[in-house]
């Protein structure tokens, strides 16, 4: 069993009544008496990261700012990063369908324990560029959606992604078959499946460890974001980052489906029109942010959002691109099968598998 914060408890307290409660209203200090008073429906949402470009211009601004100008100051929305809402990450989508989190956002990589299928759309060297991961989850987001809604009774709103996963490292890199003998930051399963493959010695860590890692020696390398691994600071402790994107970062926005269908029917077109929107501005944002980080981290001119560095950027050669495409096939997929099981292979079969190339084998 887990406890919920007292931030998250409190965050959600009344949120049943909010539900309950047609025309009521829920005060916030935040908003004058006037917009108070015109307010006629409260939500409180649960977000993506806290501190990342994808929260703090997007997700934020849309519910603090945009759905009060856009419904006229008839809804108004709290939102709370789950980062620091202590909302267990492996719990979010079973919150959702109990209803106690109403309106929250899932990484589709901390499904790995219980519901290793929705991971499919973003295993370690599936998608080398964005584009190709756009194609993927095209493929597998009508099943996704299916399931949530039969299986977990969850309405599910949007998919975000976040920038590109790479590897950083505090020595000379010239591909990845150098990472061969050296402990290496991952963060997910598929990824410590990736670097396996390359004879590399995966070690889970948190984020917020990454650097005290590295700095006390217990690591060589880390995979994380262009731009997040900027914002750490290893522009400066590490020496080159190679571009392949390793993985992305996908997560899933969804309601619980008692409390969508509670909602105004007027707020839910409102939410059915703008958050495809917020979802397509989130893609162009870490679309962007994966460029500038990597601008950033070798100190190009062209760096905006973070601190100029001096890393070697080692470029995908045509080994590497090849040796991705073997360990997906021959590691990766295989592995994510025997975590998975039959029903999984037939899913990738029938949704990402033709699209891809790539086609799974029986499991027994």
């Amino acid at each position: 069993m887990f406890r919920l914060s007292r931030p998250l408890r409190l965050f959600l307290h009344c949120a049943a009544l909010v539900c309950c409660c047609a025309g009521g209203l829920v005060a916030t200090a935040a908003w004058p008496q006037a917009k108070q008073q015109a307010a006629s429906y409260h939500l409180r949402v649960v977000g993506g990261l806290a501190d990342l470009s994808q929260y703090t211009r997007r997700e934020e601004p849309f519910w603090t700012r945009e759905l009060p100008r856009l419904s006229g100051g008839r809804y108004i929305a709290e939102i709370v990063p789950f980062d620091r809402a202590g909302v267990p990450g492996t719990e979010m989508l079973r919150l959702l369908q109990l209803g106690v989190v109403p309106f929250g956002t899932a990484l589709m990589s901390s499904f790995t324990a219980q519901y290793p299928e929705y991971t499919a759309p973003d295993l370690a060297g599936l998608n080398p560029d964005i584009a190709t991961l756009r194609s993927t989850l095209a493929a597998f987001r009508p099943y996704l959606e299916k399931t949530l809604r039969e299986q977990h009774g969850v309405e599910p709103l949007a998919i975000y992604v976040y920038p590109a996963q790479v590897v950083f490292c505090g020595k000379p890199l010239r591909g990845l078959s150098d990472l061969s003998g050296r402990r290496v930051r991952v963060s997910s399963s598929t990824q410590a499946d990736f670097m396996s493959a390359l004879g590399a010695e995966p070690v889970l860590t948190g984020f917020a460890q990454i650097v005290p890692s590295f700095t006390a020696g217990n690591t060589d390398c880390a995979i994380t974001g262009t731009m997040s691994g900027n914002t750490l600071g290893l522009h400066t402790l590490m020496t080159h980052v190679h571009a392949l994107p390793v993985t992305w970062g996908l997560a899933v926005f969804g309601a619980n489906r008692t409390a969508w269908a509670a909602l105004p029917a007027d707020l839910r077109e409102l939410l059915r029109r703008e958050l495809p929107k917020l979802e397509s501005s989130i893609w162009a944002e870490s679309e962007r942010e994966t460029a500038d980080g990597m601008a950033c981290n070798r100190g190009a001119a062209e760096c905006v959002g973070g601190r100029k560095g001096r890393l070697v950027v080692v470029p995908v050669s045509v080994q590497d691109e090849r040796r991705r495409s073997e360990i997906l096939a021959s590691t990766v997929l295989p592995r994510w099968l025997q975590r998975c099981g039959a029903r999984c292979a037939q899913v990738w079969n029938t949704t990402i598998g033709p699209v891809r190339g790539i086609m799974a084998p029986k499991v027994p």
